[in-house]
């Protein structure tokens, strides 16, 4: 478990685990085309990107950190989460009537091989 120092609460490490991503030559990606092409198109909006940089940025999930940083409505940003939920980038776990979001480290890792293995 970690501690979050912006919100002082406890979020399991499981949401943030850090994967090394290293592409051996000839390599197969484990992503299939269908996966591979939801992710790219859920990267295809810059808000989305910069969301994905924000969160990878970070060792713990966040909630309402993402409002404070994009100058953006709460809904926009929701819906975008939602965009890169659906796509397998990013986590969201409930906690109570919030969700707290992070990096689907894994997912990002295998989007990378199979980019590079195009």
């Amino acid at each position: 478990m970690t501690v979050s120092t912006d919100m002082q609460r406890v979020v399991p490490e499981v949401c943030c685990d850090p994967v090394q991503v290293q592409v051996p030559a000839g390599s197969r990606s484990e992503v299939d085309d269908e996966t591979l092409a939801a992710m790219t198109k859920a990267l295809g909006h810059p808000t989305r990107v910069r969301i994905l940089r924000l969160l990878a940025e970070r060792r713990s999930c966040v909630t309402g950190d993402l409002v404070a940083e994009l100058p953006l409505a709460q809904s926009t940003i929701s819906e975008h989460l939602r965009i890169l939920r659906e796509a397998g980038l990013v986590q969201g776990e409930i906690e109570g009537p919030r969700t707290s979001y992070c990096v689907n480290r894994r997912a990002l890792a295998s989007l990378q091989r199979a980019v590079s293995s195009l």
